[in-house]
């Protein structure tokens, strides 16, 4: 038996090193509706250690319900070899979408993977980095 019964995520956030930049690939990549957005004041007194004013970042609503968030902090570039995230996965319906998804990001100059399918697993995935080389996937079902 489980410790917690989860229904699953509830939002997701990253933390990024120029919010601007971000928030304007993210808003370009999926354009997600916004939720709140606190990016204008990220350089305001005490906004980046404020919860309230999302630390001077910005919230998406997905739409399957769930959140996604960007948080401006730090300098360093993302790396995926050190403790902490691997990848985000963002569903897609088909391989065909995957398909649309590579050729929409090679003709916006967005650099990306080839689709690749993971039989065992039974999706493809199309995988994306952005700005602080974050490994995003668009991940949809083979069947």
């Amino acid at each position: 038996m489980a410790l917690i019964d989860s229904s699953g995520f509830g939002h997701v956030r990253l933390t990024v090193t120029d919010i601007a930049r971000s928030k304007e690939f993210y808003d370009r990549l999926f354009g997600f509706e916004v939720a709140a957005d606190n990016s204008a004041k990220v350089d305001d007194p005490g906004v980046r250690e404020d919860p309230a004013q999302f630390y001077g970042g910005v919230v998406y609503q997905t739409p399957q319900g769930t959140l996604f968030g960007l948080r401006p902090v730090g300098s360093s570039s993302f790396d995926a070899d050190s403790t902490g995230l691997d990848h985000v996965s963002f569903a897609v319906s088909s391989r065909a979408d995957l398909e649309a998804a590579a050729e929409a990001l090679t003709q916006a100059g967005i650099e990306h993977g080839e689709v690749t399918d993971l039989t065992d697993a039974g999706m493809a995935i199309l995988s994306i980095q952005d700005p602080d080389d974050i490994n995003l996937e668009l991940a949809a079902p083979l069947s």
